[in-house]
């Protein structure tokens, strides 16, 4: 069986493949780190230096006592072939030559989503959000509509406070949604300070691969007090491209909401299974997710500086 993502292919295997697997690379494996993402112990098996440190410099320790919930092994091997193995089991993943750590560090994160929505009821968005004067506001898109973009933007103004900018662990509870972050820091991308000068000096510390990409301490630009580990969510915005139309700003229903959020394949490209009892667990909680809050869409195909003043006024009312 083939989950197909819009990036990568992942093949669900058996426990009995799983150990196979292991067998095969278990030999090879010269680091082992444990990350606590958000209670839960993933633990990474590699060969590779810069993964283990990337890994360490991305997220929280977990300390070597703690028995794993989840394991990747991340390796590289001769004929270059990138594949993605994941066991439903055991929650084990092998990731096969690649080489790019956004998509290791999102797979870690999604072993982490897969075992805390099954067993404990808390659900993951792959989604920004942040924390305005008490009030969390999350930003969900697909790849490449400007999510990161808007939150650096919104992160340089007074009174905004940042919980995570890729991916946030989300606890329903009354009817009240409770936001976590996930990681201790954040995959920026290069180019971030094209639009936000004022982060010219965090790229310039930072190292970045191939990609145009890094794991940095947001901290050293904006401070300390400017990073939250949650907020209760007040407001949504879900974003789009679609030079058709005109509008920036929309306001959605909660049955709008949710009706788009699935359209796009949860804005999730990094979800390890996606069988129709996944689905039908997802559909739900975007559902309970957006009853509460006020939610809109917006669409970014204008110029980052008009979009972004439409946010500020329309939506965020600063």
């Amino acid at each position: 069986m083939i989950a197909i993502t819009s990036k990568y292919e992942v093949e669900l295997i058996s426990i009995n493949e799983k150990n196979e697997l292991m067998k095969k690379y278990g030999e090879r494996i010269l680091y082992e780190e444990r990350a606590d993402v958000y209670g839960c112990c993933i633990k990474l098996l590699t060969d590779i230096k810069y993964v283990k440190e990337r890994w360490e410099e991305n997220f929280y320790p977990m300390s070597a006592h703690v028995r794993s919930h989840g394991r990747m092994v991340v390796t590289e091997e001769n004929s270059g072939r990138q594949r993605v193995f994941y066991d439903q089991l055991s929650k084990t993943a092998f990731l096969i030559n690649v080489d790019y750590y956004g998509w290791i560090k999102s797979i870690a994160l999604s072993i982490a989503s897969d075992i805390l929505e099954d067993s404990h009821d808390i659900n993951s968005v792959h989604g920004a959000c942040v924390d305005i004067d008490g009030q969390g506001v999350c930003l969900i898109a697909p790849s490449g509509t400007g999510k990161t973009t808007h939150t650096y933007g919104l992160l340089r103004l007074s009174g905004v406070r940042v919980i995570s900018d890729d991916w946030f662990f989300v606890r329903l509870m009354a009817d009240q949604a409770l936001a976590f972050s996930s990681e201790k820091n954040f995959y920026i991308q290069a180019d971030i300070a094209d639009n936000w000068g004022e982060y010219q000096k965090l790229v310039d510390k930072a190292e970045f691969d191939l990609k145009g990409r890094g794991v940095v301490n947001v901290r050293w630009v904006v401070g300390k007090g400017k990073i939250l580990p949650m907020t209760t969510l007040k407001k949504a915005m879900l974003l789009k491209r679609d030079v058709k139309d005109k509008e920036i700003v929309r306001k959605l229903s909660p049955a709008e909401a949710t009706n788009y959020i699935e359209t796009v394949g949860f804005c999730n490209p990094h979800m390890l299974v996606k069988d129709e009892r996944k689905t039908k667990l997802r559909r739900q909680f975007f559902k309970e997710l957006f009853a509460p809050l006020k939610v809109y869409i917006v669409n970014t195909t204008a110029p980052v500086l008009e979009t972004h003043r439409a946010i500020k006024e329309e939506i965020l009312e600063m």
